[in-house]
């Protein structure tokens, strides 16, 4: 449904008959039905509002509206509008009567003082011969300048092609030289994405046999300190063994005991100290990994934010711009340009341009298919924000203006100075085609040929493909050959795609050409909350992540200190036990023991030198292996460094080739512009030789029709033209104080023409209000009478009505000022004043509501009638008097139809074959909604 009207006429079967609402008036004209008469239809709510309304002027409305009073009132009112306006017409005719009747007698007296003038016109005819074969004289003469113009065109036409040839030869090496380059830079990029593999495997092979290099020098220098400590550990005990030997004294053996337990002791507790040193540092090492994880994730988040941040703040300004521009579409280019613009157009009337400059072009283009808007803003970029000026005074001028609304230091819009042409340029020889798959040039609608001109000279917008599908523009591009002209192609998407390249866009979405901007500001909302989210989340991670970090920090310093406790306890242990080694013992000691520890001793080194040999040969062959494989990871890496060092003048010759053959295409554009402007102004010149041709036989034809023989003529064109005017002035000058005879006599039949039917017309619109007055004078008091009549029956049935139930009732029609008084009064007429009905009971008033509605019923001519509950605050009495009072009106009324709605039950009325009572069935407990149902066309007929 679209919120229009509509109106369907059908048949019995359904079928619909009409859709026209003229046939639908004629019926309801025919049958008399009164759609907006509130006696047809009246509901309890509308009875109430005219009933109980305090203004007596709405009641007589409603009567005059029901009555059809009201009609009639408003026609009268039409027609003496319209007779008024009959009358001022009269007025006008006779002031213009009398104008006519003047002029009408100024004709006819210059008719009668003419004069001839046979001699001046025979001269000028003769004039005019002369003339004709004047002008065909001046024609030939030109018609020989422009044939030797044409001659020399043909020759310059000759030249330009040649010309032409020799830059198209000079652009096809400039572009088989930079396929070349290209081919072979491409021979290098993929030899050298070959080889990045095989670098990348040696060099992870590298650092792990650098790693295992490491480990196993690691582990022999640990062998060989172990077995430097064993060595020492030999020597001293040969020479306390020696010592021992030499003392004598065996009277401290206890106390000898004592200090060995006790180094035993403390040994074992310098041990259990190792130990947790050793528990106590793993848990440092695990912390101070866990602290620099956090910090290396919070420095990560940190990053992620400042992104988040950087992408929010672009976004917030991107959606301020695009709600700017929902006002001013100009804001989309950039917040300055509308007072930019203003400046242009100021300075344009001051006279400081040539040429107005033309700008930003991107609100000089329209798109055909918005789906393409980031394909053709990724194509043309910065140029959508550009200027155009004629020439290089007009541009200091426009810099001159752009530097009072852009900051130093700020882009600035570019400016693009180029010859303003009037036409765009011919580029169907040169164009990239595809059946499919439009260009950039035919995908916009530019109304401006600079606009265009300038966009095909500074992007060659007419051989950019533009492909809505990735996947189809590489097939496009890079399967196969590149269609004709083509050298590049943009996605949906935005991508670009050369024949050997694909550069994926870093936009999203288009800034300057979309046109749904509701669904952008929405997305960008959206994205805003988004990254607001996103920060929120960071912060609270960067939150948590500063709490974990200090927590570890709590913690790694609380093992320092532990650590250093412990290190301090070892350090004091050890020092104990150098002492009481230290100790000159005048006691024996068990030689015996000293002699079996130096032998486990010699046992230990002999097993840590064979151990130390092994790793060393180990050691060797991990380093042979890792200098074997540094060897071939260099030289996989200097093969790459060797095709980059090739690359890299490659690149510059690409580039420079690349810029060559976009010289030979200007070059080449230059001269096909040449040429077609040359051969634009041949053609024209060829045209207009035909013209010359064609006008010299027009000329000589119509000279042999003004004089059959040619005439020769000394004198030029342009002196018999004077003097065919100054004879023509003087005839004029005669007939201007005489007249023209056949003039004169024409225009005095056309003012007597005008008299007499303007006099016709008046006496006829006389006749017509004498006539109108004295018809309606005998209407309007047809319709007074027919008012008093309509009032008296209206007071008559109200008052009879009201009497079944023994009611007294009053109404008072004031015509002049418009106005109903109703008053009702149960009871007895004489017991009380009559009162207003909103003094009534709720039944009281509806059977009064129902009295005065029967009354209307009366008077009013309509084909069917309806009441909505119009017994609902009756009580039994009131309702079987109203129920009594409508059957008997309804009864006498057969050829109308009567409608009731009523929630009481209406089991007491009798049976009849005239009365049809429909009953809806009770809802059930709970039931929230009517179980309507749709009634088809069978079920409703039966």
């Amino acid at each position: 449904m679209d919120g229009s009207r509509s109106y369907k006429l059908k048949s019995s079967t359904g079928t619909v008959v009409s859709t026209k609402k003229e046939e639908l008036i004629a019926i309801l004209d025919h049958f008399n039905i009164q759609v907006d008469n509130p006696v047809s239809v009246l509901t309890q709510e509308m009875s109430k509002q005219f009933l109980q309304s305090k203004n007596d002027g709405d009641k007589y409305k409603f009567f005059m509206k029901a009555t059809q009073l009201e009609q009639m009132k408003e026609d009268y009112s039409y027609i003496m509008e319209t007779k008024e306006r009959t009358k001022d017409q009269i007025s006008q005719g006779e002031e213009r009567l009398a104008e006519l009747k003047h002029q009408c007698l100024e004709k006819e007296e210059r008719f009668q003082i003419i004069a001839g003038l046979s001699t001046m016109k025979t001269d000028l005819e003769q004039l005019k011969r002369e003339m004709a074969w004047a002008v065909v004289n001046e024609i030939e003469k030109q018609l020989n300048a422009v044939r030797d113009n044409v001659k020399i065109g043909e020759d310059r036409a000759a030249r330009l092609d040649r010309k032409m040839e020799e830059q198209q030869v000079k652009l096809n090496e400039a572009e088989k030289k930079y396929k070349d380059i290209q081919d072979k830079l491409e021979k290098i990029s993929d030899e050298t994405n070959a080889r990045a593999p095989e670098c990348m495997v040696l060099k992870e092979d590298v650092i792990a046999k650098k790693r295992a290099y490491n480990e196993a020098e690691v582990s022999y220098n640990r062998s060989l300190n172990e077995c430097k400590a064993l060595k020492k550990d030999n020597e001293q005990l040969c020479k306390r063994i020696e010592e021992l030997k030499k003392s004598a004294d065996q009277s401290l053996e206890p106390e000898r005991l004592e200090r060995q337990k006790k180094i035993s002791w403390l040994k074992e507790k310098v041990k259990a100290l190792q130990d947790q040193e050793s528990s106590v540092n793993q848990e440092i090492d695990q912390f101070q990994q866990a602290i620099e994880k956090d910090k290396e994730e919070y420095s990560r988040i940190k990053r992620e934010e400042l992104d988040v941040r950087h992408t929010l703040s672009y976004n917030q300004r991107q959606l301020k711009e695009l709600k700017d521009s929902k006002t001013d579409r100009l804001k989309r280019f950039g917040p300055h340009v509308p007072a930019l613009l203003e400046a242009i157009d100021e300075a344009y009337r001051r006279g400081q341009f040539t040429y107005k400059p033309v700008g930003p072009l991107g609100a000089c283009i329209h798109l055909r298919d918005p789906e393409l808007a980031l394909a053709i803003e990724s194509c043309l970029k910065s140029l959508l924000q550009a200027y155009c000026c004629h020439n290089h005074a007009d541009e200091r001028v426009l810099q001159a203006l752009m530097r009072k609304f852009y900051l130093p230091g700020t882009s600035r819009p570019q400016i693009i100075v180029s010859e303003f042409r009037h036409e765009m340029y011919d580029v169907r020889h040169r164009t990239a085609y595809h059946p499919e798959y439009p260009t950039v040039l035919t995908a916009l609608e530019i109304d401006n040929a600079v606009v265009a001109n300038s966009l095909i000279d500074m992007r060659s917008i007419e051989t950019v493909l533009l492909i809505k599908s990735n996947s189809v523009a590489r097939a496009v591009m890079q399967s196969q050959k590149p269609p004709k002209n083509c050298r590049e192609a943009f996605t949906a998407d935005g991508d670009q795609v050369f024949a050997g390249r694909y550069y994926s866009s870093e936009y999203t979405r288009p800034k300057f050409l979309s046109r749904d901007l509701d669904s952008e500001i929405s997305d960008l909302e959206n994205e805003v909350e988004n990254k607001k989210a996103q920060i929120l989340s960071l912060q609270q991670h960067l939150s948590a992540l500063e709490k974990d970090t200090k927590r570890n920090e709590e913690y790694l310093r609380q093992c320092q200190l532990h650590y250093k406790e412990l290190k301090i306890k070892i350090r004091k242990c050890i020092s104990e036990i150098r002492e009481l080694e230290n100790i000159e013992e005048h006691q024996s000691v068990d030689i015996a023991t000293l002699e079996d520890e130096a032998q486990e001793n010699k046992i230990k080194m002999k097993m840590v030198e064979e151990n130390m040999g092994q790793q060393k040969g180990t050691m060797e062959y991990l380093k042979s292996l890792k200098i074997e494989a540094e060897n071939k990871y260099d030289a996989i890496k200097s093969k790459i460094n060797q095709l980059s060092e090739l690359a890299d003048p490659l690149k510059d010759e690409l580039n420079l080739a690349d810029a060559e053959v976009d010289n030979q295409k200007r070059g080449k554009r230059h001269y096909e512009e040449k040429q077609k402007e040359h051969l634009d102004t041949l053609n024209k010149k060829k045209r207009e030789l035909n013209m010359k041709e064609k006008e010299l036989e027009e000329k000589m034809s119509q000279a042999r029709q003004i004089c059959p023989e040619r005439i020769e003529v000394q004198k030029s064109a342009s002196t018999l033209d004077k003097e065919i005017n100054r004879l023509r002035q003087k005839i004029q000058a005669e007939r201007a104080s005489h007249g023209d005879r056949e003039e004169i006599m024409r225009q005095y039949q056309e003012a007597k023409e005008n008299y007499l039917d303007l006099d016709n017309k008046v006496k006829t619109l006389k006749k017509f209000i004498k006539s109108l007055e004295e018809i309606m004078t005998h209407r309007y008091k047809t319709y007074q009478q027919f008012r008093r009549c309509l009032t008296l029956r209206c007071k008559l049935y109200f008052d009879n009505l009201l009497s079944q139930r023994a009611y007294c009732g009053k109404m008072n029609f004031d015509h002049k000022n418009e106005t109903l008084t109703i008053s009702v009064q149960p009871g007895e007429g004489n017991r009380a004043a009559f009162n207003d009905m909103r003094a009534l009971s709720g039944g009281e008033r509806s059977f009064s509501t129902v009295c005065f509605i029967l009354s209307l019923w009366s008077i009013a001519e309509s084909p069917f009638r309806c009441l909505d509950e119009f017994d609902v605050y009756m009580d039994m009495v009131n309702r079987r008097i109203a129920m009594d009072m409508i059957l008997k009106m309804a009864d006498s009324q057969r050829f109308r139809q009567f409608i009731l709605l009523t929630p009481q039950s209406m089991s007491s009325l009798p049976s009849s074959k005239l009365i049809r009572i429909l009953r809806m069935s009770d809802p059930e407990r709970g039931q929230r909604t009517l179980p309507f149902q749709p009634v088809t066309q069978e079920e409703e007929e039966n």
